[in-house]
């Protein structure tokens, strides 16, 4: 019987990626050492996360509670980097996880991806990155879902993220994470 060379997966890490071509229509993700490569999103994308950002950008200044970022880059370790559609951070938390560069180096307590067409994009979404928030220590993952018109929600519960509750567009999204935030979720798909 002749043994097989096992084969070791290419793992990717932040240095990796600064070697890559940029461009303003790639975006380059490492999640475990896993490279994702997505181009630029559809503009319906780009309209759901900004309507999203808005949200809770104006909910951020009326509370002072925090911050709404778009588009932030998490640099988590050399072999974690994601720029999540949008997240928010308390202002206690930002102070300790924001480098001199602008990069988030731990997950905030909220963050939101909204789908992009494509198997490999949702799988991201859905499985790599609900994971690593979930293991990073994020309180709330929602997923925006444009295609459905719909919002996952995913809460800690124990050690993990678990789906409790998905929204259509008539109803109306709420969090203990942001006191008196309240918005119908119809309002990020139209």
């Amino acid at each position: 019987m002749v043994s097989q060379p096992a084969t070791k997966s290419i793992r990717w890490t932040t240095q990796d990626i600064e070697l890559l071509p940029q461009n303003e229509w790639t975006t380059y993700e490492i999640i475990d050492g896993e490279l994702f490569v997505t181009r630029s999103p559809h503009r319906r994308h780009q309209q759901a996360a900004g309507k999203i950002y808005s949200a809770l950008d104006i909910w951020s200044t009326q509370s002072g509670l925090g911050e709404a970022i778009f588009a932030p880059g998490l640099v988590l370790s050399e072999a974690d980097n994601v720029i999540p559609d949008v997240v928010w951070v308390s202002k206690a938390k930002l102070k300790l996880i924001e480098d001199e560069s602008g990069h988030l180096t731990r997950v905030p307590e909220l963050v939101i991806e909204v789908l992009s067409s494509g198997s490999e994009n949702m799988r991201r979404d859905r499985e790599a990155k609900l994971k690593l928030y979930s293991v990073q220590g994020a309180q709330e993952y929602w997923i925006a879902d444009r295609f459905l018109k719909q919002l996952e929600v995913y809460r800690r519960e124990n050690t993990r993220l678990a789906l409790v509750q998905t929204l259509t567009v008539d109803d109306t999204l709420s969090s203990p994470l942001l006191p008196g935030f309240a918005c119908q979720v119809g309002q990020f798909f139209s």
